[in-house]
């Protein structure tokens, strides 16, 4: 039984929610950063990059207690104003390419987190966990959801296509053409019917998010310890989450780009490749591969297609299927010799979203060596390794949708 509850968000005013959304800190360039601090005073980086008031790059627990005053100052100058009753917000994304994801805002249980009613499919590192954990207690707020999916449901569907044809409580177009839209739920009836409708469910997967759902889990240990009234209700026993049914997720792939062959040849490199691996040079045409076990390779100014050979590979669980995980066994780590995908300096990441020329470019430019593709995992497998407790490899799937930090805020 998944134990979803409304709350009180936080959030902008009309007249500038526009204004306050940005997407993830990490996810600008320096000058994007710089433009939208110098010309927007109400855009949610000056939250969460305090220290730009002061010309100063500020770290640590002096960044926290900053973040913490520009947001009750954003509060105090009625910026940002909290609903007066709790309610569910149903939040949609139409992107540019016309893809539409609609889903739920909404409180989600930490007990449901421990007790493994919301099911992980990727690793934590306990470190980041800790300081992300030590954030949220001085800030007091979350304005990042963590991204969880459900099965395709009727009755959910229903409230929200109903809900859909009233107008908008905020409706917002950004520079990235993605129209954003929010509505709230405040009605008993229907906020009845969603909660009884995700009790009636056993499991949610984490989609995006894990850090974010494990160091909630830690905020709440910490302060359920320090609250001798502690009664299971507070606020920090639940977590800001983004519930979207299975059909509406969008799952990219990782591709990954390596420094150097370790030491290798280009023909001792390919030499090893061909004991597990059917290769083809392709030449210059781009080559994506279609197919799962199938990987493309830029090497040298050239396309290669690697097929598995299957008899030379013994799949036993769920986990050795997913291709991530595959390339890492076959290739990265007895070839390539990277141990460690998480710490590695020898290895990055490309978004699958962007086209394989980028990750031609990325090799041309002479700062890696080699990259490979591979075509996505599927939301059916995601599923498989959480239900067998197993882990997906770091930088396995890229999700979709990615919401606006600011649009909503959950406090405790």
């Amino acid at each position: 039984m998944a134990n979803i509850k409304p709350f009180r968000a936080v959030k902008p005013t009309r007249d500038k929610v526009s204004l306050v959304a940005s997407r993830s800190y990490q996810s600008y360039t320096q000058e994007e950063r710089e433009a939208r601090l110098n010309y927007n005073p109400f855009s949610f980086l000056h939250i969460v990059n305090p220290g730009y008031k002061y010309a100063k790059e500020i770290s640590g627990k002096a960044r926290y207690q900053l973040v913490k005053n520009r947001y009750s100052e954003f509060k105090e100058d009625a910026v940002f104003k909290q609903d007066k009753k709790p309610s569910f917000y149903i939040y949609k994304i139409v992107d540019r390419d016309q893809q539409t994801f609609n889903g739920i805002v909404a409180a989600a249980s930490v007990e449901d987190y421990q007790n493994d009613v919301i099911k992980k499919h990727e690793d934590t590192i306990a470190s980041r966990e800790t300081v992300f954990k030590e954030y949220l207690k001085t800030v007091g707020f979350n304005a990042e959801p963590v991204l969880l999916t459900y099965p395709d449901n009727n009755a959910i569907s229903n409230i929200l296509n109903e809900i859909q044809q009233n107008r908008a409580e905020f409706e917002f177009t950004t520079t990235y053409r993605d129209t954003h839209y929010l509505w709230q739920i405040d009605s008993e009836a229907h906020i009845k019917t969603i909660t009884e409708t995700f009790a009636n469910m056993n499991t949610l997967y984490i989609a995006d998010g894990h850090h974010r759902s494990s160091s909630s889990q830690l905020l709440c240990n910490d302060l359920k310890a320090e609250n001798k009234n502690h009664k299971g209700d507070e606020t920090y026993n639940y977590f800001m989450s983004f519930l979207i049914p299975e059909s509406e997720l969008r799952i990219h792939e990782f591709n990954r780009l390596v420094k150097d062959l370790n030491g290798l040849t280009k023909e001792e490199f390919l030499i090893q490749l061909d004991t597990i691996y059917r290769i083809e040079n392709r030449g210059i045409m781009p080559y994506k591969p279609s197919k799962p076990h199938h990987f493309s390779m830029y090497l040298d100014g050239e396309f290669y297609s690697l097929y598995l050979r299957k008899t030379n590979y013994d799949f036993k669980t769920s986990l050795d299927e997913l291709d991530a995980q595959l390339l890492y066994q076959t290739i990265l780590k007895p070839i390539l010799e990277i141990e460690d995908l998480r710490t590695d300096k020898r290895i990055d990441y490309l978004s699958g979203k962007k086209d394989i020329i980028n990750l031609k470019s990325k090799i041309d430019s002479s700062e890696y060596k080699v990259g490979f593709g591979m075509v996505p995992a599927t939301i059916e497998q995601m599923k498989h390794i959480a239900d067998d407790g197993l882990k997906m490899p770091p930088k396995s799937t890229y999700i979709e949708p990615k919401l606006r930090s600011g649009v909503t805020i959950y406090e405790f």
